[in-house]
């Protein structure tokens, strides 16, 4: 039986799931690889949980599918749900610790939300001018 470990991540209202696999080293994001999706900085954050440990996925195919928000928020979603993945997938606490002291949310979903619209205003804070006084 092959080893199959599903994780996940939130970033606003992105979420990533991830899944990994015994295969040779892909990372995909929604079917596209990492080395040609999106822009170079989206490329540069998906990927920093590879960078501080490296050759820790040789023999791993990575699939992650995102969905909702918008693009950085997907890169941030998809970048925990990797890092959650190798932990898991590796079982090294060095890596855990590593990650940690490097980004909390490489691991910890990123709970902060858009505050909601208030009425008298354009949103949460913003208020309609008054022309009179």
């Amino acid at each position: 039986m092959t080893k199959v470990i599903n994780t996940s991540g939130k970033r606003k209202t992105a979420i990533a799931r991830a899944t990994l696999r015994e295969g040779n080293g892909r990372v995909r994001i929604n079917s596209v690889p990492l080395e040609i999706y999106g822009t170079e900085m989206l490329r540069m954050k998906i990927s920093e949980p590879l960078l501080l440990v490296p050759g820790v996925l040789d023999d791993v195919d990575v699939s992650i599918d995102v969905r909702g928000g918008g693009f950085m928020g997907q890169a941030e979603a998809a970048r925990t749900a990797l890092a959650r993945g190798i932990v898991t997938w590796s079982n090294d606490p060095k890596i855990k610790d590593t990650y940690l002291v490097y980004d909390r949310t490489l691991l910890v979903n990123d709970s902060r939300q858009k505050e909601a619209k208030k009425p008298h205003g354009r949103g949460a804070r913003a208020k309609f001018q008054k022309s009179y006084r």
